[in-house]
């Protein structure tokens, strides 16, 4: 019989706090207030928050690695938004880079860590409905996971049915009244979805199609953040229009809307 140990994975909310002790050492804040993840296209817009008072590369912290994605930028940034300490990652782990799930949830688990209550996951992604153009901001009302996983380990049995704040999108509204909102699907990716995908997942209720944030905000709840989804609809989903889809449009969407994204968060993060 083999006496080969495994090693040891170590404890991800344990690292948590440690990623967050370290991060209040190096931006001088000892506790943030409200977290973003921004997507694929959405970084142009972090300028309109407020002052940025740090900024740190992900890799001096404990349990975070390089940004893997063009259009990511690899690193942190605390900004003062009014009487607020905001925490802005300006890249996300995806799970299609292969590590683990763990690596996908460690930064929201670090925000909740540094004392964040509530945190706006945002995502460049496919549109269904033909209505909306590229630059299109959606909120999201649902999500419908496919990637087979959860960031939840063990019988830690989380309630998800207002996952995304109800609250919060009605702020949203109120701030801008034009915003609509549909139900996100996340894919395992990194491949696009096929039109027979799409249709899928038409069919079963979602709007929105992409490879991120379903993971993020189950991780959210369970660490009793609310949770704010919004969505750049950056092309329409294959099938839906007869354009072919690429990566360098999903950024050049981004680019294209970054003054109303700008305007839109720089509005809504300081009223949460």
């Amino acid at each position: 019989m083999s006496t080969e140990q495994t090693p040891q994975q170590p404890d991800p909310k344990r690292q948590a706090r440690e990623a967050a002790d370290r991060l209040a050492e190096l931006t001088g804040v000892e506790k943030h207030d409200v977290a973003l993840v921004l997507g694929s296209g959405w970084l142009p817009a972090v300028d309109a928050l407020g002052e940025v008072t740090a900024e740190v590369a992900t890799t001096d912290l404990p349990g975070f690695s390089a940004a893997a994605v063009a259009g990511h930028s690899g690193r942190i940034r605390s900004v003062r938004s009014g009487d607020k300490d905001l925490l802005v990652f300006l890249s996300r782990t995806h799970y299609y880079e292969g590590k683990g799930v763990r690596a996908v949830v460690h930064g929201v688990r670090t925000a909740a860590a540094a004392g964040c209550r509530a945190i706006v996951l945002t995502n460049g992604c496919g549109g269904l409905k033909p209505t909306w153009e590229p630059g299109t901001p959606v909120l999201i009302s649902d999500h419908i996971n496919l990637t087979g996983k959860s960031p939840i380990e063990g019988a830690n049995f989380v309630d998800l049915t207002d996952l995304y704040s109800s609250r919060l999108r009605a702020m949203c509204r109120e701030v801008d009244p034009s915003l609509d909102e549909g139900v996100y699907v996340q894919f395992p990716g990194p491949h696009y979805e096929t039109p027979a995908e799409v249709r899928m997942a038409g069919v079963l209720g979602g709007h929105l199609v992409g490879m991120s944030t379903t993971l993020e905000a189950i991780a959210a709840r369970e660490a009793g953040m609310e949770v704010l989804g919004l969505s750049l609809v950056t092309n329409l989903a294959a099938g839906i229009s007869d354009q072919p889809l690429n990566h360098e449009e999903v950024l050049e969407a981004g680019r294209a809307a970054a003054s109303r994204m700008g305007s839109l968060l720089g509005r809504v993060v300081p009223l949460i």
